[in-house]
C-alpha cells in the first residue's frame, strides 16, 4: 500500500526474517501484517523503497539484526549521503514518498560481501542495478529474493521494466548477475516490485532483453524520446491502473538519468561507445 496503491512495493516475510522491509511511509502496513516479531532484516540494497524502514524497525524491535552488503552498511548507520542523493532525485517529495529515515545502530548491522549463508539463505553479490546489491536464495524453498535484479513486473501483467536509476547502473555487471541468479535454478523469483515470478528463467531472459533495449534507446541521447517511447510500450501492454503502478515503482525519468550516467561514465560523450549485444 505505497501511497494508497497495492502491488507497488513488497516486503517478504520468511520464518521470522524480513527481506526488504520497504520505506518508512509503509511501516504501519508492514508491522500490522507481520506474523511474528522479526529477528532479522535481509536487505538487497539500501535504496529507500527497499530499505528505508530499516532504522524504524530496529527502533521498534531493538534485537533486530540487519544484513546488508558492506558497501551499503555505512549509509545505514549514517544516512546523510544517502538522503542527499535521494533529495536530488525526489526533491520536496522525499518525505511524502519514503517517510522518516532513521539511522540503524552500528551494532545491529552485519556487513556482507557475498558467498555467506545466514538464516537459511545463501547470499549472492549481484551488482548492476546498484553496486551494493545482493540477492538471497532460500535453501529450504529454492526461492530467490532478488530485489531489483529481476526487474519490475506488476501482476497480473508479464510486461517487465528493469529499474535503472542513478548513480551506478552497470549493464555488463547486471547481465552477469542475471547469469548468477539463473545458475541457482531458483523455484521462484521473489520480487520487490511486485510479488513473485513463477517462471524464473523466462523472467530473467525478459529482464536481459529489456535492459539491452532501454540501454540502446538511452544511448541515442534524447531524454524526451526515451521516456515517450518507453511509456508507449507500457500503455500498449498493461491496463491503465497497472501502468500507474509501474510509473510509481520505476519512474521513467529516473531510468533515463541512470542510463545517461552509465553511458557518460563509459566516456561515451559521442554516443559511440561499446556496442551492446
Amino acid at each position: 500500500m505505497h501511497l494508497g496503491r497495492d502491488r507497488v512495493i513488497a516486503a517478504h516475510e520468511v520464518r521470522g526474517v524480513i527481506v526488504d522491509p520497504g520505506p518508512a511511509s509503509c511501516l504501519d502496513v508492514l508491522v500490522s501484517a507481520l506474523e511474528e516479531e522479526p529477528r532479522a532484516l535481509l536487505l538487497t540494497h539500501i535504496h529507500l523503497d527497499h530499505a528505508g524502514a530499516a532504522g524504524s524497525l530496529v527502533r521498534r524491535f531493538p534485537a533486530l539484526r540487519v544484513f546488508v552488503h558492506e558497501a551499503g552498511a555505512p549509509h545505514l548507520v549514517d544516512p546523510t549521503k544517502l538522503l542527499e542523493s535521494a533529495a536530488r532525485l525526489y526533491g520536496d517529495e522525499l518525505d511524502r514518498l519514503w517517510g522518516e529515515v532513521v539511522p540503524v545502530p552500528a551494532e545491529a548491522v552485519t556487513a556482507l560481501s557475498g558467498g555467506e549463508t545466514l538464516e537459511g539463505f545463501r547470499v549472492a553479490y549481484t551488482p548492476g542495478h546498484a553496486s551494493h546489491h545482493v540477492c538471497y536464495l532460500d535453501e529450504a524453498s529454492g526461492d530467490a529474493y532478488v530485489g531489483d535484479v529481476a526487474g519490475v513486473r506488476i501482476p497480473p501483467a508479464v510486461f517487465t521494466l528493469p529499474p535503472t536509476p542513478p548513480p551506478d547502473i552497470d549493464i555488463e555487471a547486471w547481465e552477469e548477475s542475471l547469469d548468477l541468479v539463473a545458475s541457482f535454478g531458483p523455484t521462484r523469483l521473489r520480487l520487490t516490485h511486485f510479488g513473485e515470478a513463477t517462471d524464473p528463467q523466462d523472467q530473467l531472459d525478459l529482464v536481459r532483453e529489456r535492459l539491452r533495449a532501454l540501454a540502446r534507446r538511452a544511448k541515442r541521447g534524447d531524454r524526451g524520446s526515451f521516456i515517450a517511447e518507453t511509456d508507449r510500450e507500457l500503455v500498449a501492454e498493461v491496463d491503465p491502473e497497472t501502468a500507474e503502478r509501474f510509473r510509481q515503482a520505476v519512474p521513467l525519468d529516473h531510468s533515463w538519468l541512470g542510463l545517461e550516467r552509465y553511458w557518460k561514465r563509459r566516456g561515451d560523450t559521442s554516443r559511440g561507445g561499446k556496442r551492446l549485444p
